[in-house]
């Protein structure tokens, strides 16, 4: 089934703090997109890259897509359409889901292929 797909615009960055670290204000005072995880493990933040502060363990360079949603939680697949033809092409993501919908985060450099693959598997690009 073709689903609909959007790119987020800006660059994004995925920060890793320790598991004991309280949130920063930083993260809480982000606007758009914004995912806070926090585990057993780790404390995981994915946010705008301009709003991550210098020496701290973080990878840039993340562009993002939004499935269009909501998706029932019962529908089965809609995340797996879209990562089978971007694993078909390479592509590495970071997929992060929320109540309504999916992202995926890849390289800025992956986007346009990523875009393509998946327009190519019949998903459409808004």
């Amino acid at each position: 089934m073709p689903y609909h797909f959007s790119v987020v615009p800006g660059a994004w960055a995925v920060v890793q703090l320790a598991r004991t670290d309280a949130v920063p204000i930083w993260a809480l005072s982000a606007t758009g997109f914004v995912s806070i995880t926090r585990t057993d493990d780790e404390l995981s933040i994915v946010c705008a890259a301009a709003v991550v502060p210098d020496g701290l363990r973080c990878e840039l360079g993340w562009s993002a897509l939004k499935l269009i949603g909501p998706f029932p939680f019962a529908e089965v697949g809609v995340l797996a359409s879209f990562t089978a033809p971007l694993a078909r092409a390479s592509i590495s993501l970071f997929a992060i889901s929320t109540f309504d919908t999916d992202y995926i985060l890849l390289k800025h450099d992956a986007l346009t292929a990523a875009c393509n693959a998946l327009v190519a598997a019949g998903h459409i690009l808004e």
